[in-house]
């Protein structure tokens, strides 16, 4: 019980904060979210693409390229 009182008081703080907040700062925080979770998109699809479930048909194909790539030497 007393470890989540601390948590509790850190929910309220920030809770009361965006309750009080003017309509403008709502706003920028809706866009600053929005951007976040664009950004988010564009990242894991484009500059991460699942290369192992495109180039390998099995969970034992992939795992064994995983540990080939973990345990190879230079």
């Amino acid at each position: 019980m007393k470890l989540i009182r601390p948590f509790h008081k850190v929910w309220k703080f920030y809770a009361d904060g965006f309750r009080n907040m003017p309509s403008w700062g709502r706003q920028a925080w809706a866009m600053v979210i929005f951007k976040g979770i664009v950004v988010f998109i564009i990242m894991k699809f484009v500059f991460f693409p699942n290369h192992l479930k495109k180039n390998f048909d099995t969970d034992e194909q992939r795992s064994g390229y995983v540990l080939e790539q973990l345990t190879k030497t230079k």
